[in-house]
């Protein structure tokens, strides 16, 4: 596989709830990072007292974040809004020759940051809050 352009790595938000996704902002980073917990089911049994673990067992969860410059007014006071809300929306984070993952997620942590001679920029960090799909390119 050869590279890909990051701009290419688009995050999208149903803001209606109607399956209709717009991209979010201008987002320079993003990130996605898939994690399980691990269940541990060692015993006096186990062979060679090495840890076993449970097939299938504990709980997956989805992490996406990203920074960058709102494009406009609008998009600002949206995801501020599902922040203070605690609103729980379908979110896309499509992954060029990769595939698209897509479910609900709720806004965890939202930062701005400004530089004197710059623009206003946030930070905005997305936990998984149901079953995540991912349909492959």
């Amino acid at each position: 596989m050869s590279a890909q352009s990051g701009r290419d790595m688009l995050l999208k938000l149903d803001e209606t709830g109607s399956g209709s996704f717009l991209t979010v902002a201008g987002l320079r980073t993003r990130n996605l990072a898939f994690n399980a917990a691990s269940v541990d089911v060692t015993d006096s049994q186990s062979v060679g007292r090495w840890r076993e673990l449970l097939t299938g067992g504990g709980i997956k969860r989805a992490a996406v974040s990203g920074s960058g410059v709102f494009k406009d007014a609008t998009s600002d006071a949206q995801v501020r809004s599902f922040f203070f809300d605690g609103t729980i929306r379908n979110w896309q984070l499509i992954l060029p020759d990769f595939g698209t993952i897509q479910g609900p997620f709720q806004i965890v942590a939202l930062e701005f940051g400004a530089d004197h001679a710059g623009e206003v920029t946030f930070e905005l960090a997305l936990e998984s809050a149901g079953q995540i799909t991912f349909v492959a390119l």
